[in-house]
């Protein structure tokens, strides 16, 4: 099987330091087969949980685009950075996409998306300027409003143990967000919310660690 992993550079002016977005392609580019680039969640959830979509490839011959948003996995990371609201924009991951759909010369071939969650979000911000080559769109999982999303996690927490509820209340509160005590009431949630096969897969528990490893961009947007 082809795989090339690689890294692209992503000139950030803010960012006080070089940049790059790491990247692994799945098949041949130039094979005359539309790729497809998977857009991860989190953010900053990385590419890991998303390898499964290499089954495109094996099966049906799509080459498959990988890469880890920059502030996360085998890409840049800018821990200084955590909490810039005014750093970590939407606008920021779109201009990185543009620059490594550039970088794989896709662009005039064309090419397809698959967002995933946070993933999602940006594929369909992406879409909606209308990026030249792109051809089709998934959105899995991506929630339309972000603040009605909220509101439809507490009404799920509402739901949970009585316990959980109020350990979750309280970290949130005073922004306790490192403790095991809120990890384990998070843990209750995903369980039940985010995904019910027990153990979690691998590629998620992976997936996991690493948001947790480097939380700078999911805790900041």
């Amino acid at each position: 099987m082809a795989i090339t992993e690689g890294k692209v550079a992503f000139n950030i002016p803010n960012a006080g330091k070089p940049c790059e977005t790491w990247y692994k392609i799945v098949g041949d580019l130039a094979s005359g087969v539309t790729p497809l680039v998977t857009l991860h969640g989190g953010p900053g959830a990385t590419h890991v949980y998303l390898l499964p979509f290499i089954d495109l490839y094996t099966k049906y011959g799509i080459p498959v685009v990988f890469y880890d948003q920059v502030g996360c996995g085998n890409s840049t990371h800018l821990r200084e950075k955590n909490g810039d609201e005014a750093f970590w924009t939407v606008d920021l991951f779109v201009k990185e996409l543009d620059n490594l759909v550039d970088h794989l010369n896709i662009r005039e071939r064309g090419y397809d998306i698959l967002g995933q969650s946070w993933g999602g979000m940006l594929g369909g911000v992406y879409a909606a300027r209308n990026a030249i080559g792109l051809r089709k769109v998934v959105l899995a999982d991506a929630p339309a409003d972000v603040p009605l999303m909220m509101k439809g996690v507490q009404q799920l927490v509402k739901h949970l143990p009585d316990d959980v509820q109020r350990d979750l209340e309280e970290c949130t509160r005073e922004e306790d967000f490192e403790s095991d005590k809120y990890k384990d009431a998070c843990l209750v949630f995903y369980k039940k919310h985010l995904c019910r096969i027990h153990p979690f897969p691998s590629e998620l528990e992976k997936a996991l660690e690493q948001l947790e490893d480097d939380p700078t961009v999911y805790g900041t947007m």
